[in-house]
């Protein structure tokens, strides 16, 4: 059987996805050939190699429309045969970059392939694509005559089910800051993190190397300040269950970002004298509730952990993404999984959650909280929009 395998994997350090952050001067399509530009500059590969770009995406249209990833790659200097596409499986876009791409070379359709994510919320704002009922016609409007709802109001309805306070939220997003601020101090983002130069608001040009989102003095009793985000007198007489503890502090903020990996075969990797640093172990995509639309990590997990014929316990580290405070802490109710273990580094409520990139960022960052621990296993989640999730398995060479 043909191995995938993960050489190497870059992401820039967050920028807030509003005008005047740190990446919001920059067009999204330089964000992403930047990272594919250094994947190649890091490890040496000759892009003609290149079997393959997969880049996700969520918001494709303006800047971001029309294939971005095979504008990058161009952008980028790549020659002119190499192909690219740009999927969209919502906020797991680059995961299922990931996914495509490995299970491309365990079917022997790719050698190398490069997965990677882009967005920039700062210039192509949520909402910028077609969403909601305009969007799904007259059959989804029929299925569902409440209609879906947003996000939000998703997180909310899983708290009220697990019965997570809003004490219980505050404090697991003071932790993510807190984890990684002070992984940030002790350079644990060095490896994944990739320099960029942008133009500050002096107008100075400077290399962009620290997360942007990460607020290491953040505190519960400081976010138990903030009101809730989501509230409405339509939605409460809906949901009589919610207790409107969503706020912007237990959430993830707004985010530009990029990130890229290399994945290939072993005997590619082999060939070209490159050291692996994964593998690829597993794979799952799973559906759930629309309306709870957060809830899918939960059954994916189920799905990944059967088919892998691991027990949660086998697992040295979870990434699950923290769309909002609840998805993670619902996940790890269920799994009865180590809080240790959830997040080690801090996740998308401290780290940024640039929805197309953050497939791909979370694969850096477990792969490099395994390598620093000895850690063998690692499991990653993400909640999707409309109900989905992936899962994947890494196992650490």
């Amino acid at each position: 059987m043909t191995h995938a395998v993960l050489v190497d994997v870059v992401r820039l350090a967050s920028g807030k996805g509003k005008p005047g952050g740190a990446l919001s001067g920059t067009h999204p399509v330089e964000l992403l050939a930047h990272v594919l530009r250094t994947v190649v500059e890091r490890t040496g590969i000759d892009p003609a190699q290149v079997d393959d770009v997969i880049g996700g995406c969520v918001q494709q249209a303006g800047e971001q429309a029309l294939n971005i990833s095979r504008t990058a790659l161009l952008s980028a200097g790549f020659p002119d045969s190499v192909p690219a596409t740009t999927v969209d499986r919502q906020c797991g876009s680059s995961q299922q970059a990931a996914h495509f791409a490995a299970q491309g070379v365990i079917a022997g359709a790719y050698d190398m392939v490069i997965a990677a994510g882009v967005e920039s919320m700062s210039r192509i704002p949520m909402g910028t694509a077609p969403m909601g009922r305009d969007a799904s016609g007259p059959g989804i409007a029929a299925r569902y005559p409440e209609g879906l709802v947003n996000q939000g109001i998703s997180a909310e309805l899983i708290a009220a089910k697990w019965k997570l306070d809003r004490d219980t939220l505050d404090a697991f997003s003071a932790q993510s800051h807190q984890r990684a601020a002070d992984a940030a101090s002790k350079g644990l983002f060095d490896k994944e993190i990739v320099p960029i130069s942008v133009t500050n608001a002096a107008g100075e040009t400077v290399a962009h190397t620290v997360d942007e989102t990460v607020r290491g003095a953040t505190t519960a009793e400081g976010l138990s300040g903030l009101k809730s985000s989501f509230y409405s007198e339509k939605d409460a007489a809906r949901f009589p269950e919610a207790q409107w503890h969503i706020t912007p502090g237990n959430s993830s903020p707004l985010t530009d970002g990029a990130s890229a990996a290399l994945i290939m075969s072993e005997e590619m990797a082999s060939k070209l004298g490159l050291t692996p640093r994964a593998r690829f172990h597993s794979f799952a995509v799973a559906g759930d509730d629309p309306v709870f639309m957060l809830t899918a990590p939960i059954p994916a997990t189920k799905k990944i952990l059967a088919r892998s014929g691991l027990s949660i316990d086998d697992i040295d580290a979870y990434e699950v993404n923290e769309a909002f405070a609840p998805v993670p802490l619902a996940w790890a109710h269920e799994f009865g999984a180590d809080p240790a273990k959830l997040n080690p580094r801090g996740g998308a409520i401290a780290l940024g959650h640039a929805l197309g990139s953050s497939g791909t960022r979370l694969l850096g960052t477990l792969l490099n909280h395994l390598e620093a621990t000895g850690g063998r296993y690692g499991l990653q989640t993400m909640c999707e929009g409309a109900g989905m999730a992936n899962a994947t398995i890494i196992e650490r060479l």
